[in-house]
């Protein structure tokens, strides 16, 4: 029996060890390390503190001594980050970046602020639009929305960038954490809100607007994604123009497809063609049939 499960790890063994060496995904960039996935959460877990100082950690001295602490977190930050950005552009491009790689992390760094005032702005949207939000606190600390809109801002400012792999691994993060699923190279505007949140999909190309609100399940997505990496770099998904509102599980498709200025897309609407501004879409309400049990006798 002993010898059998020998035999059974050898031969396994060397069917995976020969396909290390010939698959294109192994080979091509052997000796390259990819960025640390559990490192970069770590990172952007860190961030948050920051921009929101007592929700997410119980370091007092930030009360006591703010500029003493915001630097020493910063400077941690700074550094952990601009090895893993370079890791990720070494590994991308094979060759060693860490001039460039300095100079992201310093360009990222320095948007917290500009971040920071975004995300309050956010804060605000999601109080204002919420009647069941009791305060502002309660949608910084608990609502998956937040943590997901947050994510996506800072992952879209690395991507934007076109550092690789990491801005993907943070909004990954937050999916995996959430069910909203925005990709990193969306363009979101200010007073940005998601209600309830759990299965939102926005995709790469989306565009929106100022005081935009969208529900839980709502798809912001591409016709069609037959052709791959052929459709790669251009506009797929739609484009959500101010004050629009969006209600749940609703689906809008197309890099063509535009929501217009204050329009309302009603629930549960299948839409493939620009909607004017100032207009309510909805789709025909289905019959209701209603029967009653029989009576037994």
């Amino acid at each position: 029996m002993e010898n059998a499960k020998k035999q059974t790890i050898r031969n396994v063994a060397a069917d995976l060890v020969c396909t290390y060496h010939t698959e294109e995904l192994f080979v091509q960039n052997a000796g390259r390390p990819l960025p640390d996935r559990n490192e970069v959460i770590a990172i952007f877990k860190d961030i948050r503190p920051i921009l929101f100082p007592g929700y997410y950690d119980t370091d007092t001295s930030v009360h006591i001594l703010p500029e003493v602490y915001v630097e020493y977190r910063l400077n941690d930050i700074y550094d952990r980050l601009q090895k893993q950005i370079e890791i990720a552009l070494y590994y991308d491009e094979g060759d060693h970046q860490k001039e460039r790689a300095a100079q992201i992390t310093e360009r990222f760094i320095s948007k917290l602020p500009e971040l920071q005032k975004m995300l309050l702005m956010d804060v605000q949207a999601g109080f204002d639009g919420d009647p069941a939000a009791k305060s502002k606190e309660e949608i910084i600390i608990s609502y998956p929305g937040f943590l997901a809109i947050t994510m996506y801002r800072l992952a879209h400012e690395l991507y934007v960038e076109n550092v690789p792999l990491i801005p993907r691994i943070i909004s990954e993060y937050a999916h995996a954490r959430t069910g909203v699923d925005i990709n990193p190279g969306a363009t979101i505007g200010r007073f940005f809100f998601i209600d309830h949140g759990t299965g939102v999909v926005v995709g790469e190309t989306t565009e929106i607007g100022d005081y935009v609100k969208i529900y839980q399940g709502v798809t912001l997505g591409a016709l069609s994604t037959r052709k791959g990496q052929l459709l790669k770099g251009f506009k797929r998904h739609p484009t959500i123009h101010d004050n629009a509102t969006i209600y749940a599980n609703s689906t809008v498709l197309g890099g063509e497809t535009v929501i217009g200025e204050n329009a309302i897309v009603a629930g549960n609407t299948f839409i493939t063609a620009s909607i004017p501004a100032q207009t309510r879409v909805s789709t025909k309400e289905p019959e209701l049939v209603l029967r009653q049990p029989k009576n037994k006798s």
